[in-house]
């Protein structure tokens, strides 16, 4: 049987984006293997099903780890026991490592894709990224058979700069049989059986509580807004390195009635449905998986202006777009979602439109494709 690996930097990337693909290459005839470190027990219940073999791996997101060392030796090994055809690498510190690893091996016939979930070079990076991250990227492309990438913009560069074949798919795919719009009954019913009135006025920002996804921000242009809208309610889903200071700002600013932090969630899409607006705030992203689940559900969005939000949200038709250090402007958003709330559906309705590329389905789609070509 042909054998496949997935690489990542922890387990939970490939359990939250990558299952369809697991399943769609068994079917296809591969058994699967999955290297990555076990982080799920910080993921409140998140299973890796699927793979026929997972090797934990001590990948670390810092580049400068010495876990990276023994990451680089047991994939250097597991290699080496295995005949793989294929190796499938993600996340940036997965990639770089699988590469390295990779490069003696493919002279053997194992081919080497990566999926590059963004770029951390970009229009708008820092010059750092692009001194440090572009030439390696660059590099590593030359022993890269097949770069996929998720978005325009890291399309349009990789196949203008670097020597491999490129191609675009629309990101990892959304499950359009868990995010999918409830009707008001059931919304109403969810509503009261976690907690919120029927009045509440709900904003939903979910993603890991680190600086790049910036949800301080959320929080003190909610600040602003609480004597005009009195019944909002912030809720911030994930966990991460900043919980305990957005919890310390949140009590700083005197807001605890008006946000919650809700953990990491497996049962998202109940919050994605309650909500009445989604709203990130994040300086970089790739293409952004909650706008997209949001979007599935008829939901406007008020986005920070980045590669990944910028591709994914028309302005003034799914939502609006705002500088990500614009508290002022976020604040500006809400209350004109708020001051027109009649107007939310036409708003979802759009969103619901414009996002059907960017379902599982279509994914896997463009996925078959790369792989059969």
């Amino acid at each position: 049987m042909k054998k496949i690996l997935i690489t990542a930097t922890v387990q939970s990337h490939i359990a939250q984006f990558h299952i369809p693909l697991i399943t769609m290459l068994k079917e296809s005839g591969y058994e699967v293997h999955v290297a990555a470190r076990n982080n799920l027990v910080e993921k409140n219940g998140l299973k890796l099903e699927g793979p026929d073999k997972i090797y934990d791996i001590p990948f670390d997101r810092s580049p400068y780890s010495k876990k990276n060392v023994e990451a680089y030796k047991q994939l250097k090994k597991i290699l080496m026991e295995n005949r793989y055809e294929i190796v499938h690498c993600n996340t940036p510190v997965g990639g770089v490592i699988t590469r390295l690893v990779a490069k003696r091996f493919r002279k053997y016939g194992m081919k080497v894709y990566y999926t590059a979930h963004g770029f951390h070079f970009y229009k708008g990076a820092p010059i750092q990224n692009w001194i440090l991250y572009y030439p390696i990227e660059k590099w590593l492309a030359r022993y890269t058979d097949k770069l996929i990438t998720i978005t325009k913009e890291d399309y349009e560069l990789a196949s203008s700069k670097f020597k491999t074949n490129v191609y675009r798919i629309h990101g990892v795919g959304v499950s359009i049989k868990k995010y999918y719009p409830y009707d008001k009954d059931k919304i109403d019913y969810l509503k009261r059986q976690l907690g919120f009135s029927q009045d509440d006025f709900i904003l939903l920002c979910t993603g890991e509580l680190n600086k790049n996804k910036n949800q301080s921000t959320v929080i003190i242009a909610v600040s602003e807004i609480v004597k005009d809208i009195p019944n909002v309610k912030l809720l911030l889903a994930g966990n991460g390195p900043m919980e305990e200071k957005l919890k310390n700002l949140v009590c700083k600013l005197k807001i605890e009635q008006h946000v919650k932090l809700l953990g990491y969630r497996i049962d998202l899409e109940k919050y994605v449905n309650i909500s009445d607006v989604i709203i990130s705030a994040s300086f970089r992203e790739g293409l952004g998986l909650n706008i997209i689940e949001g979007m599935l559900c008829r939901k406007p969005v008020i986005a920070s202006s980045n590669r990944g939000h910028r591709e994914l949200v028309k302005e003034n038709a799914t939502g609006y777009i705002v500088s990500p250090d614009n508290i002022k402007g976020f604040s500006h958003c809400i209350l004109k979602f708020y001051t027109t709330k009649g107007q939310l559906k036409n708003w979802g309705d759009n969103s619901f439109k414009s996002v059907w590329r960017y379902t599982a389905d279509k994914v896997l789609e463009e996925l078959k494709i790369i792989y059969d070509d």
